[in-house]
C-alpha cells in the first residue's frame, strides 16, 4: 500500500488514523506492519465498508467526505477502511548503525548474502559500487553494472533490509554496517 507524503506526515503527527482504498482484494492485513519513510506502521484493522462518514473522512486527512469520495472515484473495487498508526522507527535504522558485530552476526549476514547470490552473484559488486558512488541515483548505478534500473532497485532494497545500505534523497550510500561487511568480504 503506497501512502503519499501528506498522508505519512499526518500519520506521524497523529492527525491521520484512517486510510481508505478501493481494492479487488486488500494488500495489507490487520495485525500486519508496513515499512514507510516515516517508520513502521501498525495495521490495526482492515474492513470492507459501504459508506464513509464525515468524521472518518477527517480522520483520513480530508476536509470533507465529498473530497475523499472524489479521490476514490477513479478507482475500481471494494471500498476498504484501514485503521493504522505509527508503531515506531524503521527497524533497519538501528541495524544500519551496528558496526560492532560479533562472529555469529557476521556469519548470519554472510549466509543471507550467499542465499541472495545463489542464482547470480551481485551483492558484493552492488555494495562496492554504492561505496564508490554514494548518492548516485539507481539508474546510473544500474547502468554501470549493465543492469536494468528496476531489478537493481529491488536488489538494493534487499540489502537495505539487512541494514547494509541507506536511501538518500537522491541515491544510496553504505551504512556503517554495510561498510563493515564490505571490508570483511572484499578480500575474498
Amino acid at each position: 500500500m503506497l501512502l503519499n507524503r501528506r498522508t505519512l506526515d499526518g500519520i506521524a503527527a497523529g492527525r491521520i488514523t484512517l486510510v481508505f482504498r478501493r481494492w479487488r482484494r486488500p494488500s495489507v492485513r490487520a495485525g500486519g506492519t508496513l515499512l514507510t519513510s516515516i517508520g513502521l506502521l501498525a495495521i490495526e484493522d482492515v474492513e470492507p465498508v459501504e459508506e464513509i462518514g464525515e468524521d472518518e473522512a477527517r480522520a483520513a486527512g480530508h476536509d470533507t467526505r465529498e473530497r475523499l469520495l472524489a479521490e476514490l472515484s477513479s478507482r475500481e473495487g471494494q471500498l476498504y477502511r484501514i485503521c493504522l498508526r505509527l508503531a515506531g522507527p524503521d527497524p533497519r535504522i538501528a541495524l544500519q548503525a551496528e558496526t560492532e558485530l560479533g562472529e555469529p552476526e557476521m556469519h548470519d549476514i554472510e549466509a543471507r548474502l550467499m542465499r541472495l547470490d545463489a542464482r547470480r552473484a551481485w551483492t558484493l559488486a552492488t555494495l562496492a559500487l554504492i561505496e564508490a558512488h554514494p548518492a548516485r541515483r539507481a539508474p546510473a548505478l544500474a547502468a554501470l553494472l549493465g543492469r536494468e534500473a528496476l531489478p537493481f532497485k529491488q536488489d538494493v532494497r534487499k540489502l537495505k533490509a539487512l541494514g547494509l545500505t541507506e536511501s538518500l534523497a537522491s541515491g544510496y550510500r553504505l551504512s556503517p554496517r554495510g561498510a563493515a561487511m564490505l571490508r570483511r568480504l572484499a578480500p575474498r
